[in-house]
């Protein structure tokens, strides 16, 4: 059995509402996180809360920031939705799972977390960044030792590393590029993650999630790579595949899809 996990910041959920959908019932994948949703579940229509086939949790405040995750009806229980202590501008949503009549699967007996997450860009708070790494670092390590399986969705807002962005965009103490968000981050995926694009794709210099809108950036590749699943070891030790789809919607991130052999 394969399991999909598509991890998206759309810019604005009611800008990309169509192309969401289309996508969506294109491809079917069983796990959907977004971020930067800029919409409260008020402000949403009816029928896309209730987005046919999954199980829908919509998190956000307004005009700024949220998250979402959702969860095919068809592989998944009713997800536990819920939101570490450290959620702050509706940054993280988690789900507990179970996958549906499989013994021995990911998500039976050790349990499966899934968190789709909007790290702060720290443009207008550093601090406020730094401190949020550390905080998703920590209920990273406190999830690895309670035995949950552990997957994390999501705009992580660093660059891991000088292959995560092309030549052109590299600018030493540019936020995004920084050694100590970079440590971060490596902290987070340190404590029994593995970043899965980067595992399956070691050599590729192109690996690129976000471009900046203009000068035709993403037609000609020049981006960052600061979209992530990152999947405890056990999980990705099943991933099948990753792959960018930088040919779908308008926002300035592409979507990223793994999948596992559970």
């Amino acid at each position: 059995m394969e399991i999909s996990v598509a991890t998206w910041n759309v810019n604005g959920i009611r800008a990309r509402r169509e192309q969401f959908e289309e996508w969506v019932a294109r491809d079917r994948p069983d796990l959907v996180c977004l971020q930067e949703i800029k919409a409260s579940p008020a402000q949403l229509p009816e029928e896309l809360c209730q987005l046919p086939g999954y199980w829908c949790y919509w998190h956000g405040g307004g005009g700024y920031s949220g998250v979402s995750l959702h969860a095919r009806r068809e592989v998944f229980g009713e997800p536990a939705y819920a939101h570490p202590d450290f959620d702050l501008e509706n940054r993280i949503v988690t789900a507990d799972l179970t996958v549906e009549g499989a013994s021995g699967a990911a998500g039976a007996g050790e349990g499966l977390t899934v968190a789709s997450v909007y790290v702060p860009n720290g443009g207008k708070d550093y601090t406020a960044k730094l401190a949020f790494l550390t905080a998703l670092a920590g209920w990273a390590e406190d999830l690895r030792r309670a035995g949950r399986r552990l997957i994390v969705c999501g705009d992580l807002n660093v660059a891991l590393t000088d292959q995560d962005v092309h030549p052109k965009e590299r600018k030493p103490g540019i936020i995004g590029q920084r050694p100590d968000e970079r440590a971060l981050l490596e902290a987070v995926i340190g404590h029994g993650l593995v970043d899965v694009g980067r595992s399956l794709d070691p050599g590729n210099d192109g690996l690129f999630t976000w471009w900046a809108p203009w000068r035709n950036m993403r037609q000609r590749n020049i981006g960052w790579r600061i979209d992530y699943v990152l999947a405890s070891a056990a999980l990705a030790g099943r991933a099948t595949g990753s792959r960018v789809l930088a040919d779908v919607g308008t926002s300035d991130h592409a979507p990223v899809v793994a999948t596992f052999e559970v």
